[in-house]
């Protein structure tokens, strides 16, 4: 038998307003690998439109996003700072990525997003600009082998490495 906590008239009423007590909006949005790699593309004309951070971890060998910041997500809470307020603070748009951006890509995202609020609400970030954060939707595991012939978006790619994941 089915025991509810509330009336089920309770729940029936949240249905019906499209309320959910288990709601959540990520801090980011996502970016597919094609427009990524058309904003990569054109980054030589405006260097700081764009930043990809690579928080794989041993998976990170074998190929990897040209001029990506490399931050693994095993010591991603040591790095966030210097990310923040450093590398990343001038940049329009940041772009976070794992192998598929399931966990450690969105993670980081998030996190780097509360940090980014935290700093500019405290006032210990002095930029005007509103970053947006974004992750790359599938990850490397998409957007390597699709753009591995491309040598201005993917370098050190290696193909046996890629036989086994």
């Amino acid at each position: 038998m089915l025991r509810l906590s509330k009336p089920l008239g309770i729940y029936a009423r949240q249905l019906k307003r499209g309320v959910s007590s288990m709601s959540f909006t990520p801090p980011y949005r996502y970016i597919e690998a094609d427009a990524l790699a058309e904003q990569l593309r054109s980054k030589s004309t405006q260097p700081l439109s764009i930043a990809v951070v690579d928080v794989r971890d041993d998976d990170y060998e074998g190929g990897h996003i040209v001029g990506c910041i490399r931050a693994p997500s095993s010591s991603f809470y040591d790095r966030v700072n210097s990310l923040v307020h450093e590398d990343l603070k001038d940049y329009e748009r940041v772009v976070f990525h794992c192998s598929l951006s399931q966990q450690r890509g969105p993670k980081s995202a998030r996190i780097y997003r509360e940090t980014l609020d935290n700093a500019r609400n405290t006032g210990t970030l002095s930029t005007s600009i509103n970053q947006q954060v974004l992750v790359l939707r599938d990850g490397f595991a998409n957007f390597g082998p699709r753009f591995k012939r491309d040598k201005t978006l993917v370098e050190d790619w290696d193909e046996e490495a890629w036989q086994w994941r």
